[in-house]
């Protein structure tokens, strides 16, 4: 049976709960208003040792040896954060409920599905510039160098890559480990996302960081790409064998080892090309084509694949409930 770390309960109907919650409050801005996000402490942690480890005088090998020292334990800190929760939420009258509270503050299903659908409606009100600036919010390339066919592959990319690092991810580390699963996986994405870059800072103290993320990601990635290709089957003027067949030709031509999986199948279930040519921070990435089909998006695109997204959130309902019913059934 699926147990958290503790071996106390069983984590998939709490999972359940959360993503309802995630699908119904999204980011609950009210909240974090007052209260700081635990993604946002998790940052403030990640910069305090970034600020006084990571050195500039410090020679090459001894920055990467301080980084990895920064990622072993930021990791050890946020299991033992998530052993320390789940002892007192399973002590407390209605612990349940604020641990499914928590865990959808954790997931990214409606905060994804809005800032890109945000992009679409951008372009179709106020053309390029609008779409511009929504894709900044979401997206690390340089707008300005885009055109609105580049706007709408890069919110797409966004929606479908996250959609493995927001969504599916944190969910299976969830129901396999507890509050300590997706604590470490959300304390790793967020390492990765602030120092995993390939720049002069962070090449040597946050190699650390992006190969742990990587490591973490393999599995989910692949399922990310899975499960879309599965949604297209169910999803309008999407193609579920192109999805699965350049999904498994084209996602190791991606630079990452993971995002290739989900933005490869969602080319192929909507019949386009994605990566390419990329420009950030003012350099050019010359990666390939991903996908047979347009490179020439349009919001009309960027819709397509909201549903696409939508259907693969609503089969990965479905695969944990079935998930609880199958352990209840068996033990």
């Amino acid at each position: 049976m699926l147990l958290y770390a503790t071996g106390l309960s069983d984590p998939l109907p709490l999972l359940l709960a959360a993503l309802v919650l995630d699908l119904l409050l999204g980011e609950v801005p009210p909240v974090f208003k007052r209260v700081p996000h635990p993604v946002v402490l998790a940052g403030r942690a990640i910069h305090w040792f970034d600020h006084h480890l990571n050195r500039e005088r410090r020679d090459e090998a001894t920055r990467r040896a301080r980084g990895v020292v920064a990622v072993a334990a930021l990791i050890t800190g946020a299991a033992v954060l998530g052993v320390a929760l789940t002892i007192v939420l399973h002590a407390i009258r209605l612990g349940w409920a604020l641990e499914a509270l928590l865990v959808a503050v954790l997931l990214a299903q409606r905060s994804l599905y809005d800032h890109v659908a945000a992009v679409r409606d951008a372009l179709n009100s106020t053309g390029l510039v609008g779409g511009r600036e929504a894709v900044a919010q979401i997206v690390g390339r340089d707008p300005e160098s885009l055109d609105e066919h580049g706007v709408a592959r890069a919110a797409i990319e966004s929606l479908v890559e996250n959609f493995s690092d927001g969504v599916v991810a944190p969910a299976l580390y969830y129901a396999l480990f507890g509050l300590p699963g997706i604590l470490v996986y959300k304390m790793a994405n967020t390492l990765d996302s602030m120092i995993g870059h390939k720049t002069p800072r962070y090449l040597q103290f946050g190699w650390a960081a992006a190969r742990f993320d990587d490591l973490l990601n393999l599995v989910p990635a692949r399922v990310s790409g899975m499960l879309l290709a599965l949604a297209a089957i169910a999803t309008p003027k999407a193609q579920p064998l192109p999805a699965l067949r350049i999904m498994l030709r084209d996602a190791r031509k991606h630079r990452s080892p993971n995002a290739g999986w989900p933005e490869a199948a969602a080319a192929g279930a909507l019949d386009l090309a994605l990566a390419g040519p990329r420009r950030y921070h003012g350099e050019v990435v010359n990666d390939p084509w991903l996908g047979d089909g347009r490179a020439r998006a349009t919001a009309a695109d960027i819709d397509r694949a909201l549903r696409l997204y939508l259907t693969a959130c609503a089969l990965q309902w479905l695969l944990v409930a079935a998930a609880y019913v199958a352990v209840a059934w068996l033990f």
